[in-house]
Parts: C-alpha cells; sequence; structure tokens
C-alpha cells in the first residue's frame, strides 16, 4: 500500500469526512484531497504526527523539498542567513569546519545516513566560524519545533551512539524512531519518560503537537543539534 493511500485509510478508520481530517490536522481540506488522490510528491510531518498521537502503526515520510527548490530558484535573491548555536558547556567551538548538508530522502532515511556516512554525497557543505563540532546538517520538515524552526531551515548535528547514557536531558536532538517497522524521523526535545528508563518522552516546541513516549529499543538513531540556520530569501 502506497503512503497516501494510508492516510486516506487512517482517515476513514477515525471515521472522519475530508473536512474533519483537514482541521484537525491544521491543513485545508485541498490539501487533504491532492494527498489523498496521489497529486502529492511528499507528506508533510503534521499528518505524520497527528497520525502517529492517535497510536495509528504508520510511517512513511516524504521529505518536504519545497523550501529547497525556492531556495535554489535563480530567481531568489539571498538577503540574510541566521545562524543559532545551541552549546553545552563542553564544547569546543572550532574556528573552520566545513559541514556536509544531505538530503535525507536521497540517503534512504537518518539511519543509512549515519551508517555510512562515508559512501554518502552531501548536496552542499556549511562553513560557520566558531560552532561546535558537528558531523553533518540536514534540512528541517514539518511545524513540530514552529517557532523555533520552520520547515526549510537547516539543523546541524552531533550524532551519539549511547541512547542510554549520552543523552542531555532536555535538549534538542534529530531523532529516528522504529514504527511499524519504517522509520520516522524528526526534531524533538528528549526528556525523561514517567514510564521509566525504557522510554523517552519526544516533546515539541509547537504547542499544537503533544508529547509521546516512545520506547528506547525503538530509536534506532539520534543527533544532539548543534546549531540551526535560517536562510531568508525573497523572489
Amino acid at each position: 500500500m502506497k503512503s497516501f493511500e494510508k492516510i486516506k485509510q487512517s482517515r476513514e478508520r477515525l471515521r472522519l469526512n475530508q473536512s474533519q481530517f483537514a482541521k484537525a490536522v491544521g491543513v485545508t481540506q485541498k490539501d487533504v484531497s491532492l494527498l489523498e488522490s496521489g497529486n502529492k510528491k511528499f507528506i508533510p510531518n503534521k499528518y505524520i504526527d497527528f497520525l502517529i498521537a492517535k497510536d495509528f502503526d504508520l510511517n512513511t515520510v516524504f521529505n518536504d523539498d519545497l523550501d529547497l527548490q525556492m531556495k535554489n530558484s535563480p530567481n531568489n535573491k539571498q538577503l540574510n542567513e541566521n545562524t543559532t548555536v545551541y552549546k553545552l558547556r563542553t564544547d569546543k567551538n572550532y574556528e573552520e569546519q566545513s559541514i556536509p548538508l544531505y538530503n535525507i530522502e536521497a540517503t534512504a532515511g537518518l539511519v543509512n545516513l549515519f551508517q555510512n556516512n562515508s559512501d554518502q554525497r552531501p548536496i552542499d557543505t556549511i562553513s560557520i566560524p566558531n560552532l561546535p563540532k558537528c558531523d553533518g546538517a540536514l534540512y528541517v520538515t514539518g511545524d513540530s519545533m514552529y517557532p523555533l524552526l520552520k520547515s526549510g531551515d537547516i539543523v546541524a548535528y552531533k550524532k551519539i551512539q549511547d541512547f542510554q547514557n549520552d543523552v542531555f536531558w532536555g535538549e534538542m536532538y534529530l531523532v529516528s524512531v522504529e514504527v511499524a517497522g519504517e522509520e520516522y524521523v524528526s526534531v524533538k526535545y528528549v526528556q525523561k519518560s514517567d514510564k521509566g528508563d525504557d522510554y523517552i518522552k519526544l516533546v515539541s516546541q509547537n504547542q499544537h503537537h503533544q508529547p509521546k513516549d516512545v520506547k528506547l529499543k525503538k530509536v534506532r538513531a539520534m543527533a544532539l543539534i548543534k546549531a540551526s540556520i535560517r536562510i531568508n530569501s525573497m523572489h
């Protein structure tokens, strides 16, 4: 079953028409209609977040590349670039470093990117002085961290290996979680879960997204967000 068919099937299981479903997710009825007819090349994260919050076993995420297409358009003129650094007291700044920028869709997911990093070809590189050490950067999709981050922003990250012991609670992470055998990637605050040490709590900046407790064994990859970049451009 294709991803847009899963969306439609899930909506019907909720007994919602397209208009009701659109209102619940926070999109227009036309958006839902286009999505369910297969006329969209990607599924925005807000659909995925909504259905996962409803405990659906659904997770096929397509990157929203509209912002990327806009930024690469020859008709656009770049005005300025804003960088926010998220530092820990233990961070060491690097005067110079070249951070590879990846297309997560082209790399077939975060797990594949992390496991085969040397085999992946970046779409560009980022050089910003005095940043903490970063392993790579990705474009943000969805609105779960809005207004801190918006779709089209870039996040620079540092991979972590020991999910049990190396997490700084309350910090922002790039997280890959296994849902129904598929990979769900998002940027969230990671907090301790009330369910115990076998769980972590994923918390959004956007108040319309509810916190989600996930089993630690379902976490497939994780990286600490070290910086975010927002490019302000105009036609």
